[in-house]
């Protein structure tokens, strides 16, 4: 019997990805009953490891963009280039496995709801422990304590009430609202996506999916955490091996973003306080690099 087809479109964003790519793209068909379009945008690999991958794949649709967008924007280069049948946009990490039924889970869940702006699943670490990716939008108190300490002191009050840790990791079942939802795996539903332009470009790398969560919420759309659906992540695949470069673009992220939310005249304290304590993260992390 053929396959239903879901209004899903899944794009994964690749740099360097193949050695993690195929089991990712392998992994759909399992995690629903239905076909969904795939969308791998490359953003400057400059050997043929996605290509090969892609390449034994005939269903995948392949953009090479010729430069590294960033990932947010490579994203929004995908969304421009699909037909108007896809009504949600899955958004992944190349090193991301979906377990069975995980995309089914989401769009039942997401369809039930005409509220639902954004709609991310249980994210599980190479490990097997969850991974924190529901969680409360930065404020400057959270922000900063969170930035000074996660490293040094991984439990400290900033830090769990950021990450909302303790309610992503006992919610076995159903969902709960959140401020924002992790990029790694997140499905937008397209109007809602389109309406806030898609993800802002300015940010090349990091907190992408923290303003896509605000600017969602300040349109009246709720971001739903979903612990029945699950899917397994390998992590910082494609920056691991330039720690010191991609903390330099997170910290001009998360500059941009409370810069942004503080951006008032007379907050302008409070953007010097955010560069003083980045800056103190830097130092922190140079005492102790590794959690």
């Amino acid at each position: 019997m053929a396959r239903s087809t879901l209004p899903i479109a899944v794009v994964v964003v690749t740099h360097f990805s193949g050695e993690v790519l195929r089991a990712c793209l392998e992994s759909v068909p399992e995690a629903t009953e239905h076909d969904v379009r795939i969308v791998v945008v490359d953003n400057a690999t400059t050997d043929d490891s996605v290509r090969t991958v892609v390449e034994r794949l005939p269903h995948v649709v392949f953009h090479e963009t010729g430069e590294n967008l960033g990932y947010g924007k490579a994203v929004n280069y995908a969304v421009d280039r699909l037909g108007p049948e896809y009504e949600w946009i899955l958004v992944t990490n190349p090193d991301t496995v979906f377990l069975p039924g995980s995309i089914d889970a989401l769009y039942q869940a997401a369809t039930t709801d005409a509220g639902i702006g954004s709609i991310g699943p249980r994210i599980l670490d190479s490990d097997g422990t969850i991974y924190p990716s529901a969680r409360a939008l930065p404020s400057l108190g959270t922000g900063i304590g969170h930035a000074l300490l996660a490293h040094v002191w991984p439990g400290n009050p900033w830090s769990r009430r950021y990450r909302q840790s303790r309610a992503v990791e006992t919610l076995e079942h159903g969902s709960m609202t959140a401020g924002w939802l992790s990029g790694a795996c997140v499905m937008v539903r397209r109007t809602a996506f389109e309406q806030i332009g898609g993800f802002d470009e300015r940010y090349f790398m990091y907190f992408e999916d923290v303003q896509l969560g605000d600017s969602l919420g300040r349109l009246g759309w709720t971001n739903v955490y979903l612990a029945d659906a699950v899917v397994s992540h390998l992590g910082g695949h494609s920056t691991r091996l330039a720690s010191a470069r991609m903390l330099a673009v997170h910290h001009r992220s998360a500059y941009l973003y409370l810069a942004q939310k503080y951006g008032a005249w007379y907050q302008a304290p409070v953007r010097a306080a955010v560069r003083v304590g980045l800056g103190a993260r830097v130092a922190l992390m140079r005492l102790r690099p590794h959690r």
